[in-house]
């Protein structure tokens, strides 16, 4: 493997991956198998099929997939820890995994023995090993526990010392799965400030996360891993999207749950006129829209304290979103929301029918509900999006979409006083001289 990989230059390619298991159906047909390979009591089960990938140094990729998608396997694959069926992996670099914390440690040994052994299997010579020791001393922090056997550890000083030791081996490439917030908020802080500076020095960095929000902030590009194919690659905010539509099982649609308060149900012939509302708002020409069809959002709009449609207001005014639903069945029980993102697509602040407690009751099929959301969005003065969809939980406990229209309304939030962060905080703030 070669060092300092120069920035065109592809640091992991990957060829026709595929990783097969053999299924068996009793203990007793593995056995049969392995004293007679003529006698097949197998079935292949096939865990990841056909994947390629080329990563190039710096890119910070993100990898979503639900549950049993693949993502673990195709890492364990690069990392060597298992051995894929065919196809090809080139890894132009150093690789460090946080994969499984602690797989290289001897439990018998002590923690200052165990990072010489972890160094060890990581390619290091003795003197690149004594540079890094005070480095991983100081990350662990875990004082003289140091110097006892492993076993001994709780499993938070575990994670510790094997996260410390799994960073500091200086890869070209960071292999993370779930495992950034690991002991406490102080040392999570410290882990997070780590893989930022991972990021600024350039390193490569594969990262699975089920949390939308670290693959928003951290990656530069998303692929989507979906019973061992992979169904996306190309960038976040995309990803990030399709992976929801994933998750609602979309090609049935969503349904949604609540209100008489908040929402209005009315009946309308089929020769009402087409509705206004979205005429006067600045629809996002990239709005991503889905659903199972049990029920339709036909119009939206966002208005001020007067009723008068807009786009753009003040942090600190009322402003209403307003959207109706048509109902193509029966509905019992139907959930509204509402979400606004940035332009990176990160949810920023949201709410719905649901949390807020109210019930929304029985809607038949062709009726119409319209649903009001009253508020103020105290967000500093940007630009975003706002969403807004309408689910339902069925009978078999499941939430389904029934319509859903994400980053629909483009808007300009404004203020009339500098703030720091996402949100305007009004305080009230005393200073008492004495």
């Amino acid at each position: 493997m070669n060092r300092g990989v120069k920035l065109e230059e592809n640091i992991i390619e990957i060829k026709n991956l595929v990783k097969e298991y053999k299924m068996f159906n009793r203990k007793q047909d593995r056995l049969i198998e392995t004293i007679i390979p003529a006698i097949k009591r197998h079935k292949n089960f096939k865990a990841i099929n056909d994947f390629n990938l080329t990563l190039k140094k710096g890119e910070v990729l993100g990898i979503l997939g639900q549950n049993g998608a693949g993502k673990s396997t195709i890492l364990k694959m690069i990392t060597g820890v298992v051995a894929p069926t065919s196809g090809e992996i080139k890894v132009n670099g150093k690789i460090s995994s946080l994969l499984e914390l602690g797989t290289a440690f001897n439990m018998e040994l002590t923690g200052i023995e165990n990072i010489y052994q972890h160094g060890q299997v990581m390619g290091l010579t003795k003197k690149e090993i004594e540079e890094r020791k005070q480095d991983i001393i100081d990350f662990a922090d875990i004082g003289d526990h140091l110097y006892q056997p492993v076993k001994t550890y709780s499993s938070g000083m575990f994670a510790r010392l094997a996260f410390a030791c799994a960073i500091n081996v200086d890869p070209e490439v960071l292999i993370v799965d779930e495992v950034l917030s690991v002991g406490d908020l102080a040392f999570q802080l410290k882990c997070f400030k780590k893989f930022e500076q991972f990021k600024k020095a350039g390193k490569t960095i594969l990262f699975v996360s089920h949390n939308i929000t670290d693959i928003i902030r951290n990656c530069t590009r998303a692929i989507i891993i979906d019973k061992g194919n992979k169904v996306f690659d190309g960038n976040v905010k995309d990803g990030v999207e399709e992976y929801k539509k994933l998750v609602a099982k979309v090609g049935k649609k969503p349904k949604t749950i609540k209100t008489e308060e908040n929402v209005e149900v009315i009946s309308k012939s089929d020769n009402e006129e087409e509705p206004e509302w979205k005429k006067s708002v600045n629809i996002n020409e990239n709005m991503i829209e889905y659903g199972n069809g049990k029920a339709d959002i036909i119009d939206f709009g966002i208005f001020d304290i007067d009723g008068i449609p807009t786009s753009m207001f003040e942090n600190d005014k009322e402003i209403t979103l307003k959207y109706k639903v048509k109902f193509n069945e029966t509905i019992n029980d139907p959930i509204f929301t509402m979400t606004v993102k940035d332009f990176k697509g990160l949810d920023i602040i949201g709410s719905n029918s649901l949390y807020e407690k109210i019930v929304t009751g029985k809607f038949e099929k062709g009726e119409t509900a319209i649903v009001e959301f009253k508020q103020k969005l105290q967000l500093a003065p940007n630009k975003y999006t706002m969403s807004f969809s309408c689910t339902h939980f069925n009978a078999n406990g499941e939430l389904e979409v029934l319509s859903r229209k994400y980053d629909a309304i483009l808007i300009e939030v404004l203020s009339t006083k500098e703030c720091v962060g996402f949100y305007r905080l009004d305080s009230d703030i005393k200073v008492n001289k004495y």
